[in-house]
């Protein structure tokens, strides 16, 4: 079962993603874990990719495309793998499709975690941090027994600048742009499984596993 996980910043991708790893025993692969290791291994890849990195350049889709290759040849992706985070174009799309289809290989599902921009507003600017001892709250989801008081340690919390509603909001427009092409072309290809994320964290994985288990059985 090979599949690509999606969903905007605040809507519980990574939460389904372990899920997903815990209950069907496929690897995780992000961008940034295949850079680091590929690196560290010192690839051909990952050579090429820190050469690029080096020179302050970004890393050509033919060598992070090199690199995703490299990475699912791995013998734990051997019952399949979730792709997060990869791919973030319309270009790295359509290039892995001819890449899995020189490893004879497809993809079976692309998951979308989907909730509504306003929501995921709500739930990224709400976030308060301790200053002292760093717990982490949020002002409707998680708040503290007194409003701006640590339950743990009794610090002060805080919203870090990149949490306000206006840097927020601009990086969700952003990702909503970005992500619409690869949506569509997903969809066009009937793959694409949009999930309700505005629902129960364990209903969210409830569907998500309905839908990979119509794939396995």
């Amino acid at each position: 079962m090979n599949i690509i996980l999606m969903g905007l910043p605040g809507a519980g991708k990574g939460t389904q993603g372990e899920r997903i790893v815990e209950g069907f025993g496929i690897p995780h692969i992000s961008t940034g874990d295949m850079f680091r290791a590929a690196i560290k291994d010192e690839t051909e890849m990952g050579k090429l990719a820190k050469s690029y990195m080096d020179q302050g350049h970004l890393v050509p889709d033919e060598v992070v495309i090199g690199i995703v290759k490299e990475r699912l040849g791995k013998a734990d992706c051997e019952k399949g793998f979730m792709l997060d985070g990869f791919p973030r174009t319309l270009a790295q799309a359509e290039a892995l499709d001819v890449m899995l289809e020189s490893l004879a290989r497809e993809i079976d599902h692309v998951i979308n975690i989907d909730v509504d921009r306003s929501i995921l507003l709500e739930r990224l600017t709400g976030r308060r941090i301790c200053r002292s001892c760093g717990a982490t709250y949020h002002v409707v989801f998680n708040p503290t027994s007194q409003e701006g008081i640590c339950d743990k340690c009794g610090g002060e919390l805080y919203q870090r600048d990149d949490d306000n509603e206006a840097t927020v909001a601009t990086r969700l427009d952003v990702n909503i742009e970005q992500s619409a092409p690869i949506l569509k072309y997903y969809e066009a290809k009937g793959l694409l499984r949009d999930i309700n994320g505005q629902q129960d964290i364990d209903k969210v994985f409830e569907d998500v596993a309905q839908v990979l288990r119509g794939k396995t059985q």
